[in-house]
């Protein structure tokens, strides 16, 4: 295949790759650290699986439905500080100190008590969370027009948001460990202080450092006040309805969708099999190994994965690059079944090289291949629309996150795991095992079927940007 060289103007400076990546550094932290957090509501709190699963779901529900709303609002808004920044300064606000609050639960409280006080919370946390998200991904689709520094600017921020999984798995030895902490829910409740300070730093330096695209056709953009109301209302259903008919578009989003989902819904399954079947229900014997396990892979991805995806991409394209990635994570998901063996448990380190191509080709290639759709839908509708494009992208992800989550407790309850026992029985966890191998090989495959046929190749991209500079001239950043 044809290559072309990336122009100087069109390479993103190391200090803003550096930048953007701070704010999916903290983009990743929220969720890596939900996902350990969640475990002390079973664990801890003894709340009901299958709650714990409806507290997962039901605000990824409503953060989901608000994206839209909000990618519709950072496309069309004028200030002199942008379309993108003053929405990821406030929603970093907003998200970190939601965090805070979210986790002073109280043991002492009932079960009913606690969900009803995380579910309250937790809904304003998911409303900063698409404050702040939803415009930082519209800002990377815009800061740069060409197609393989779209995939080196995603690596960045991907292996910078990778640092997230390698810390967070260590939360649940901190939490957990007797000596730093009188129980998990205190401990839970002072990390969770650090956690939500740090993450609102790291989320505004996007806001404070990147620039953004200047819009080339302003008046195609809507006026958002009150009297435009019904207007613009009209013009959300329209950019909605555009953006589903972009059939490369929806390609990714399908493909996404089953992917993360599997990788979603069996999350939280390593970490029972370690400690119930690895260790026989011993949580003091299973120390640091979970974290090891979610730390390893997460270096893997960091290391391993995500610059040979970003070289393969550059070499076969992008969407033959995301194929070989998840064949090859198939290839992990089966071997799982030997790698998790209670005789040595060093062996869980074995299917982590392959494994970790799902999630880490997953978003370095989809966000890349997203901003070259937003170049086909320009050229196509004459408008920028990044922050819808990130936003009905992303509600895909997050659909598939809460729907992941309640099934997750779900499959939990079927098995027949028990949260309030020690000790789980053989059968109990040989069915958890089988359903933590299945389920994402599966997603996989429907995933691959789904992007087949996607066509937005290098020379294609190209194509379609000097259709655009013929058209409107090169944008300035």
């Amino acid at each position: 295949m044809a290559h072309y060289k990336t122009a100087q103007e069109d390479i993103v400076p190391f200090g803003q790759k550096m930048a953007f990546g701070s704010g999916h550094l903290a983009n990743q932290l929220f969720p890596a650290a939900l996902g350990v957090f969640m475990v002390v509501l079973v664990m801890s709190l003894n709340m009901n699986p299958v709650l714990a699963g409806i507290l997962g779901a039901l605000p990824r529900l409503l953060d989901a439905l608000t994206d839209p709303i909000m990618g519709f609002i950072s496309d069309n808004t004028k200030s002199k500080w942008g379309r993108r920044k003053p929405y990821i300064l406030l929603g970093s606000v907003i998200t970190g100190i939601a965090f805070m609050v979210m986790w002073q639960l109280d043991p002492q409280a009932s079960q009913t008590y606690n969900f009803v006080y995380f579910l309250i919370v937790s809904i304003f946390f998911y409303i900063g969370y698409t404050i702040f998200a939803t415009p930082l991904i519209g800002l990377g689709y815009e800061m740069t027009s060409d197609y393989n520094e779209r995939t080196r600017l995603m690596a960045v921020s991907q292996w910078m948001g990778q640092v997230a999984w390698m810390i967070a798995p260590w939360f649940w030895v901190i939490i957990y460990d007797p000596n730093i902490f009188a129980s998990a829910p205190e401990g839970a409740r002072i990390l969770a202080i650090w956690v939500g300070a740090i993450c609102m730093i790291l989320g505004i330096l996007p806001a404070i450092f990147n620039k953004e695209m200047v819009v080339p056709d302003k008046s195609k953009m809507a006026d958002l006040s009150m009297k435009d109301l019904a207007v613009n209302t009209k013009e959300f259903i329209r950019g909605i309805k555009l953006t589903i008919k972009n059939k490369q578009f929806m390609k990714l989003c399908g493909s996404t969708f089953f992917i993360f989902n599997g990788f979603q819904t069996i999350a939280q399954f390593a970490m029972f099999i370690i400690v119930y079947y690895l260790f026989n229900g011993d949580k003091v014997a299973a120390g640091s190994w979970p974290a090891w396990f979610g730390t390893i892979s997460a270096m893997a991805t960091a290391f391993l994965v995500i610059p040979i995806v970003t070289k393969l991409s550059e070499r076969v394209g992008k969407k033959n690059a995301f194929v070989i990635a998840t064949f090859v994570s198939i290839i992990g998901y089966a071997l799982k079944w030997w790698g998790f063996n209670p005789a040595n448990p060093w062996l869980m380190f074995m299917p982590i090289p392959f494994l970790s191509f799902g999630i880490g080709g997953l978003f370095t290639l989809m966000m890349s291949m997203t901003a070259d759709v937003c170049d086909l839908d320009e050229l196509n509708n004459g408008e920028r629309r990044e922050g819808m494009f990130g936003a009905v992208y992303w509600w895909m992800v997050k659909l598939g996150t809460a729907l992941a989550l309640l099934t997750s407790g779900i499959v939990l309850q079927m098995v027949g795991f028990n949260e309030s026992v020690d000790q789980q029985s053989v059968e109990t966890l040989t069915n958890l095992r089988i359903a933590d191998i299945v389920i994402p090989i599966v997603t996989a495959f429907i995933a691959i079927l789904l992007v087949w046929k996607y066509d937005i190749t290098e020379s294609r991209a190209l194509e379609i940007r000097e259709a655009l500079i013929a058209k409107r001239g090169k944008v300035k950043h």
